[in-house]
This record gives structure tokens, sequence and C-alpha cells, in this order.
């Protein structure tokens, strides 16, 4: 998700709304077992949510159901655990996979009855592997994934046309490695007149993540208590990102807004974001399509995440209310078509291998990568919204500014992650 919360007005109608469709159902109140969700989604994810939490209600007027969106990151995350914390959370959360070790989950989160989840027509089978076994914490089920959210391309159909930049069918060329990736931009950049390609500058963490990912760089060695970041390729990501701003290929300075606002206007060709912005773009009626990011380095890694269905921790979990929670969640899954169509990847592969979501386009064009997602670092400390990020963008922005050279905010980046490596987790 974007680093933004979702206007007030937006949490106001799905928790008024959605809770108001939910208490309107016939039966007696008392008796009938009760779902109360909590998630993060504004905007575009947020209005999609409300009209399939609409359907929901409709078809299940036994269940007392409420939904509440809350502010995305920080605020969203400290309030779930405030909650999970004193045994008062609601029966079900949305909670990003790469938060989920860092949550203390054995703690903070029940576990999802399997045998339920299965009754409900739900299979371990069902998920890709790597994704599915994020979601087991010692030995426990702690969470369901929907999808998930990789970093894609954008590109312009009409600009990339005149640029040379698309194939016979219509669809970008695939490029590998690093002077076809610059080559690309440039091309963009100089049929624009402006700009070659768009990108988050003031928090380019996706970017330098996905990067590095394709370096196979490491990060922490393997039970997380130390930093082992490969300074040689964390470098080369930063020397990267750092020549396409000297170039003139990238803004040297443009945050989340103005990298979207960059590709609307036309202003660059081509751009580099997460796939949920899809909406936006086709709400502008503009002329564009999606792809993969390029495969820049030596393996095919894209900087991503996956909103998961998560039991907060409740002193009294009332077991009829645990069973509708777990039905709430297969149906969400069974219905996840309508829900990628905002972009994300379907996590449910029956879903994924649909005609109906096969058909989505563009949101089905980068499908591909989903074994592919590379995921935060395994700390209390980062995952999406998390200080890491922070962190990234506050070293990393001075690359593309020119204010920093690639050694200086690597370094400061390090010192950064080691001071919350050495800070105890406060859950």
């Amino acid at each position: 998700m974007p680093p933004s919360p979702p206007p007030l007005s937006r949490r106001a109608v799905l928790g008024g709304l959605v809770g108001a469709l939910a208490l309107s159902g016939c039966g007696t109140l008392g008796a009938r077992p009760k779902v109360r969700q909590w998630n993060l989604f504004g905007g575009g994810d947020g209005a999609r949510l409300l009209q399939i939490h609409q359907q929901y209600v409709a078809e299940h007027p036994d269940v007392r159901f409420e939904a509440h969106t809350l502010a995305w990151g920080p605020p969203f995350y400290t309030k779930l655990a405030m909650s999970a914390a004193g045994g008062r959370a609601p029966e079900i959360a949305t909670l990003h996979l790469s938060r989920l070790k860092g949550f203390s989950p054995s703690t903070m989160l029940d576990p999802i009855p399997v045998d339920l989840l299965n009754a409900a027509g739900i299979r371990e089978q069902d998920f890709l592997p790597a994704t599915w076994n994020r979601c087991v914490v010692d030995g426990q089920l702690y969470a369901v994934p929907l999808d998930q959210h990789p970093f894609v391309l954008y590109y312009n159909t009409d600009i990339c046309k005149k640029a040379g930049l698309l194939g016979p069918d219509g669809k970008i060329k695939p490029v590998k490695g690093v002077d076809a990736f610059v080559d690309m931009i440039r091309a963009a950049k100089e049929t624009t007149g402006k700009y070659g390609a768009s990108i988050e500058t003031t928090n380019p963490w996706r970017m330098w993540w996905t990067l590095y990912g394709q370096l196979e760089g490491e990060f922490f060695n393997e039970d997380g208590t130390e930093l082992v970041l490969d300074d040689a390729k964390a470098l080369e990501a930063l020397e990267l990102m750092a020549k396409l701003a000297a170039d003139g290929l990238v803004p040297r300075s443009a945050n989340y807004p103005a990298l979207v606002a960059q590709f609307t206007s036309g202003d660059v060709g081509l751009s580099f974001n997460g796939e949920w912005e899809v909406t936006t773009y086709q709400t502008a009626k503009m002329p564009f399509s999606m792809a993969p990011f390029p495969v820049v380095y030596d393996v095919p890694k894209y900087a991503g995440d996956a909103h998961t269905f998560v039991l907060p921790h409740q002193a009294n979990r009332r077991a009829e209310d645990t069973k509708a929670t777990v039905e709430y969640i297969a149906w969400m899954l069974k219905h996840s078509a309508d829900w990628a169509a905002g972009g994300h990847i379907p996590a449910y592969q029956p879903v994924a291998e649909s005609e109906k979501y096969l058909n989505l386009k563009p949101q089905a064009e980068y499908r591909s990568v989903a074994p592919d997602v590379l995921f935060d670092p395994d700390a209390w400390f980062s995952g999406s919204g998390a200080q890491l990020q922070n962190e990234a963008g506050a070293a990393f922005s001075g690359v593309f500014s020119g204010q920093a050279t690639p050694k200086a905010a690597l370094a400061q980046f390090k010192a950064a992650t080691q001071t919350l490596l050495d800070t105890p987790s406060p859950v």
C-alpha cells in the first residue's frame, strides 16, 4: 500500500456503512455469530472492499458483521497491538505478511484453526508454498494470505509506442540487464522531453530492495540477530539509482503523490511502483498497461508484500464467532478476483488460475512474478510502513537529490539499521 493514511471520510464510510448493513440482517441479535473486521485500506482499495463487504453482508444475514478501516501504517499496527495485548481485539484483522514475525504472533495473535479452514474448503495446497510457509510460525498457522502486491512497471502505451519500446503485440518489450534498462528509460525521456520514468525518490526502499534482491544480497543472518549487508551489492544498486537521477532520466525529488501525478500527466513514459494504482490510472482514462519490473541484475526478484487475515488475540474467543470468522476468510478468498481488480495478485490459486482473473487487463499481465516476490527482512522494525523503510528513505533519498553519495547513504542506513537491531522489540 502507498505510504499515506486513508482519508477520514473513507474510514467513516467503511466503518459506518458496512457496520450498519451488518446489523440490519434478520434474526435474534444475541444468537448470531459476530465478526468484527479491522483493515487499513483507503482510496481505491477501500472503496473496492466496501463493495465486496456489501455483497458478503447481503449473503450472510445470520452474521453480525462490522468492518472498520483505520489509518494506514504505524497507527493501525499500534492500535491492533494494544487491542490484542488487552485481549479485547476484533475477531479478524488485516496484517501485512512482512509484519507477521515482528508482531510477536505467539502473544498477539491466536492460531488459525486449520480444521475449520479445511472445512470451509481452503487448504494449504491452494497457495504458493513460499507464501503459505511464511504464514506458519513455530508450527502454527497464524495468517491466511489474501493477495500479493509486487513492485511493477507501468507504461504509457502511446509514449512507449513512439519510443519504439512496444513489440508487435502492443506490449512493452522485456529488457534484461543494466544497459538495456537504462536505454529503455532514456528512450522514454527522449519521447516525453521531460523524464523517462517516475519513482518515489523521497523513499526509494522498494526500488533499492528490488535491485539488491536481484543481486542476491543478504540482509540479516539466519537468526536475524546480525546485519550482514553486502556493501558491494548494496552500492551497485545505489549507484544505478544515482545514475538515473544524474542523467535526468528520473526526477531528483518526487514524493508519492508526485510519482503518481507525473505518470498521469504524461511527463514520463514509465513508472516504477506497487501495482495498487491501477484503478487511479483507469479512472484517469489514460493509455497505459503494466508488466513485471525488469530483471536488471542476476535473478528475478521483486520487492513486495501480501495482505493476510489474522486472528488478533482475544481473552475469551467464542467458538461460534471463530467459525464464522474462518468462513468469512474462505468467502473472501473465493471472491478475491473482485479484489484483484484493484491490482493485487490473488494468493488463492484457484482464483489466480481462473478465467475471471486472467481476463483482467492489465491486472493479470504481471502475475508471473508471484513466486518471486521479495518480502522485507524479518525484524520487529521491518515490513510495510515500518521504521526500516523510513530509515531507507532518509538515507537513500539523498542519492537521488545529489546531496549524498551512495557510500555516505549506505553508511547512514547501516548505522540506523544497527541501532534498530540493538533496540528490544516493544511487543
